[in-house]
C-alpha cells in the first residue's frame, strides 16, 4: 500500500508552531506579564489603597457603566443595521456596508476630536441640542456617543454572518403556523442570533472599557463631574512616572476585559458544539 504525503503550502508544524509561539510571546504574553511584574512590586496594602482610591473608583464606575450602556445600545441598533444590510437590496448598500468599518479604520484620536467638535455647544449637532437643554460634549452623554461610535462594528459584524445563513423558510413556516411578527422574531430569529449578539456585546463592552483616544476629548476629563475614564487615570499616573500605580489599575482593567473575552469565547464554543450537533 502506497501512502501519499500531502503537500502543504506553509512549512511543517514545528516551524510554524515555533513562529506562532514566538510572535505570541513577543506581542502578547511578555507585555501582559510585565503588567503583573510591575503591579506585584507593590505591597498588598499599597495595591488596595491605589485601586480603591475614590478617583480611581469613580473612573472605573464611569468606564464600566458607559461601556455597558453603549454595548446595549449597539446590540439594538447593530441588529437593525445587520438586518437591513442582509435582508434588503437598495442603492448604496455596499457603501453603507463599508461605512460600518469606518470606526476601525479611523484613528481614535481623530474620531474623538471630530465628535467633540460636532457635539459641542457651537457644533453642527451640539448647537440645536444645546438649544433644547441637552449638552453632549464634556458630559457622560458624550462618552456614551463616542463608545457607541467605536463599538457598533463589533455587533454588526458578529450578527451579519448568522443572518446570512439563516434560512427565511423558518420565518415563513412560523407565519403559516399562525405566529405573529413579534413571536417569530423572539422565538425563532432572536434565538439564533443570541450567541452572535452576546459575542458582539462582549467585544463592544471590552473595547469601550479600555478606550482612550475617542473618549479623551469628548469626556472633558473632569474629576468634579466624574467624567474621567480609567484609561485617562492610567495615563495620568504614567505622566507622573508612577508606573506601579498605573500598572495596578491596568491589572484590574485587564482582569475585567479577560473575563469578558473568556465569556465571549465560551459562548462561541457552546454555539459551535450546538451547530455541529445539529
Amino acid at each position: 500500500m502506497r501512502f501519499t504525503r500531502s503537500k502543504r503550502v506553509i512549512p511543517g508544524f514545528g516551524l510554524t508552531m515555533g513562529v506562532t509561539i514566538a510572535m505570541l510571546s513577543l506581542l502578547i504574553l511578555i507585555p501582559l506579564a510585565s503588567v503583573f511584574v510591575y503591579a506585584f512590586r507593590m505591597s498588598a496594602a499599597d495595591f488596595l489603597e491605589t485601586v480603591t482610591n475614590s478617583a480611581v473608583l469613580y473612573a472605573f464606575r464611569t468606564s464600566i457603566i458607559c461601556a455597558l450602556l453603549a454595548a446595549l445600545i449597539n446590540c439594538v441598533f447593530g441588529t437593525i443595521l445587520a438586518w437591513v444590510l442582509v435582508r434588503y437590496d437598495f442603492p448604496g448598500k455596499r457603501f453603507l456596508d463599508g461605512l460600518i468599518e469606518l470606526p476601525f479604520a479611523l484613528p481614535t484620536a481623530v474620531a474623538g476630536i471630530t465628535l467633540s467638535k460636532m457635539y459641542s455647544t457651537t457644533g453642527i449637532l451640539g448647537k440645536p441640542l444645546a438649544g433644547l437643554g441637552i449638552e453632549v460634549s464634556y458630559t457622560h452623554l458624550g462618552l456614551l456617543v463616542a463608545l457607541v461610535f467605536i463599538g457598533i462594528p463589533f455587533v454588526v459584524r458578529a450578527i451579519q454572518p448568522v443572518l446570512e445563513k439563516l434560512d427565511p423558510q423558518y420565518e415563513e413556516a412560523a407565519f403559516i403556523l399562525g405566529a405573529g411578527r413579534r413571536k417569530t422574531f423572539f422565538r425563532i430569529i432572536l434565538s439564533e442570533l443570541r450567541p452572535a449578539l452576546l459575542t458582539g456585546f462582549g467585544l463592544a463592552f471590552a473595547r469601550g472599557l479600555g478606550e482612550y483616544g475617542s473618549v479623551i476629548y469628548i469626556s472633558g476629563n473632569s474629576a468634579k463631574e466624574h467624567t474621567q475614564v480609567v484609561s485617562y487615570v492610567i495615563m495620568q499616573k504614567l505622566n507622573y512616572m508612577d508606573y506601579a500605580s498605573a500598572t495596578s489599575i491596568a491589572l484590574i482593567l485587564l482582569i475585567i476585559s479577560f473575563l469578558m473575552l473568556f465569556f465571549v469565547n465560551m459562548v462561541q464554543v457552546r454555539q459551535s458544539k450546538r451547530t455541529n450537533n445539529v
